[in-house]
């Protein structure tokens, strides 16, 4: 009478329903083929980008993979450059140049200031004390000196001898908190390209390594100590040096010292260009340092211009053939020194020494303070007005300090 319970309401459904299902049933099954279509085409995609957590095969089967999980790996970076580092790196200390206050109140009370800081190699140990070698300008004018181990602790030091002209110093310390010693290598045997490594302190940071190579095994530059100047052999090298790193060891693959890191150029516009005294070259200096304090080398007892500084007509005075294009003026002879001895007069132009023609006062300098020794006997080729004149005596010596 108007109402319908559950039975009637289902019973008539079928009626209102009836001609509708085939079209339903037709539209799922085609909705149903075209998503395993796209499923199929699109699930390795999808996979394959990161999307799902399952690839589905050519064959229709899935193959499900599971969470993954991520695991730390130790690697072993153990390099020929990291055990030289190792090898070496104990022995290069830093080296303090203390300086006592100029104030009154300072002075008064004793007390210091470091005034530089740089790197010293430590090279030799015995029963007591322990050798060290670094430039000379680290520890030019210091009142007191202390070397700072690898481990920090801090020594006081003595100065055995210093060269200026090689910039190069010995300083002696307590052995008994000394832990490594440093092994010399052979710096003739450096190849252009070679690696090399220099540690030292920059700025004040202990044990600093920078890596590079060797850009030239055989340079020489100018170096100028009062009013002596000569070309200094170096190695020169692109491995970081900067100021602190004076002093320091430049080392080769095999861990052994071949170079004393000494200084770099510094302008604006120059990256890459550094320098250290060869050890071949430095070694004897250490051991003269170390045995006597000192370095003595050869000395004549003259000043002397180089010829090209002489304007013409004072050349035309000293009847300076036109031939001679290069020689040294004597300028002053020392009363009692080995060339006053010799015979060598002022107004003498020195031409060859012991048969090497003398191209400028730098060749000759660089001749007779790396080449000749006190002792040595020279034999000189001079022009005294005019006249050709040989010349022999023998060479005294002079410290450089």
């Amino acid at each position: 009478m108007g109402f319908y319970d559950s039975e009637h309401s289902s019973s008539e459904e079928p009626r209102r329903s009836g001609p509708r299902r085939g079209g339903w049933f037709l539209a799922g099954l085609v909705g149903a083929i075209v998503g395993v279509v796209v499923m199929l085409v699109l699930t390795p995609v999808l996979s394959n980008l990161g999307f799902l957590p399952y690839n589905v095969n050519t064959q229709g089967q899935t193959d499900v993979t599971g969470p993954t999980t991520t695991k730390n790996v130790k690697v072993d970076v153990n390099s020929a450059v990291t055990k030289a580092v190792s090898d070496v790196s104990p022995a290069v200390v830093g080296v303090i140049n203390e300086q006592k206050g100029q104030d009154f109140f300072s002075a008064l009370n004793d007390q210091y200031s470091e005034a530089a800081l740089g790197s010293g190699i430590v090279y030799k140990k015995d029963n007591n004390y322990a050798y060290v070698v670094t430039n000379n300008h680290v520890v030019e004018g210091a009142s007191k000196v202390q070397v700072q181990l690898d481990n920090n602790t801090k020594v006081n030091a003595q100065i055995l001898g210093k060269d200026a002209l090689y910039d190069l110093a010995v300083l002696r310390i307590p052995a008994d908190k000394v832990k490594k010693v440093a092994q010399f290598g052979d710096s003739s045997d450096l190849k252009r390209g070679e690696p090399v490594v220099a540690i030292g302190n920059p700025l004040g940071f202990s044990g600093t390594v920078t890596e590079g190579i060797v850009s030239s095994n055989n340079r020489v530059i100018p170096s100028t100590h009062g009013n002596v100047s000569y070309q200094a052999p170096v190695i020169q090298t692109d491995a970081a040096i900067n100021p602190g790193n004076s002093g320091g060891a430049l080392v080769n693959i095999e861990g052994q010292v071949i170079g004393i890191n000494s200084s770099k150029i510094s302008e604006q516009d120059v990256e890459g260009i550094g320098f250290a005294i060869p050890i071949n070259v430095a070694k004897p200096v250490i051991q003269q340092l170390e045995t006597n304090g000192k370095v003595e080398r050869a000395y004549l007892g003259l000043q002397i211009i180089d010829l090209s500084m002489i304007p013409a007509g004072e050349l035309q005075k000293l009847k300076v053939p036109a031939n001679v294009k290069s020689g040294l003026i004597v300028a002053k002879v020392s009363n009692g020194s080995p060339a006053d001895k010799g015979g060598l007069e002022a107004g003498d132009v020195i031409t060859e020494v012991n048969g090497k023609k003398i191209t400028s006062y730098i060749d000759f300098s660089t001749y007779l303070y790396t080449k000749l020794k006190p002792g040595d006997t020279v034999n000189m080729k001079v022009y005294r007005f005019g006249k050709e004149k040989n010349v022999s005596f023998k060479l005294g010596g002079k410290e450089f300090s």
